[in-house]
């Protein structure tokens, strides 16, 4: 698969001031090598490379980035790559969106190599109107993905880093739904996101209500 314009971007903002891009580490090519440090920029699915950070964590310390687009325009052209409109997407990201991936690694969190920085940034995505893409998205493809700017950084160096994700408005004992409504994120993101936090012992499961399972704080 081609490399996206947005990881080529991020790739070269990790090593502005040091260190090395595409850098062989066991066997697997790694984003950036950074002072003994792997940094590994993931814009997809954390599942895809799940077997080669277990591999590189037995041996190196790890930081896993992940881009959260707190804002994003989406560009559309035509088969001439002409811009029809160019639109500011109503969906803005946020912080607890990663767990829609960490759901895939949540083991990794309490490993002592393993750090999670999230990057938000502004996000321009540009399709092109050529019949192939997804049926969702009517038959168009997704071109490119670029950075059009950095807005903060948020370091997650160890399990005890994630109790952010917990509002400390939020009662002891909570369902996922409760969850949800409070921090405003579907149901299934809160059923992730408790997930990940129970396999790192942050919350335990303590009773059921009803049909919902009740959660509450180790903290």
């Amino acid at each position: 698969m081609q490399e996206s314009t947005l990881h080529a971007r991020l790739k070269q903002f990790y090593t502005q001031d040091g260190g090395f891009a595409e850098w062989w580490v066991d066997g697997y090519v790694i984003d950036v090598f950074k002072d003994g440090l792997l940094i590994e920029i993931q814009t997809g699915n954390f599942s895809a490379i799940k077997t080669k950070l277990e591999s590189l964590l037995e041996n190196h310390p790890l930081r896993l980035v992940y881009p959260i687009a707190r804002e994003k325009y989406i560009v559309l052209r035509d088969n001439e790559h002409t811009i029809l409109w160019r639109r500011r997407s109503p969906r803005r990201g946020r912080k607890e969106h990663v767990f829609n991936e960490l759901v895939f690694i949540a083991p990794f969190i309490v490993h002592p190599n393993f750090s999670l920085e999230l990057i938000f940034i502004c996000e321009e995505e540009e399709r092109i109107r050529d019949g192939l893409g997804s049926w969702r998205r009517k038959g168009v493809s997704i071109l490119d993905r670029k950075l059009a700017g950095i807005f903060e950084r948020e370091l997650l160096n160890s399990p005890a880093d994630y109790r952010v994700f917990i509002p400390a408005s939020i009662h002891d004992e909570f369902t996922n739904a409760e969850l949800s409504a409070e921090l405003k994120i579907s149901k299934r993101l809160a059923s992730r996101l408790t997930y990940c936090l129970t396999q790192i012992g942050l919350l335990v499961r303590v009773a059921r209500r009803g049909n919902a399972f009740l959660y509450k704080r180790t903290f």
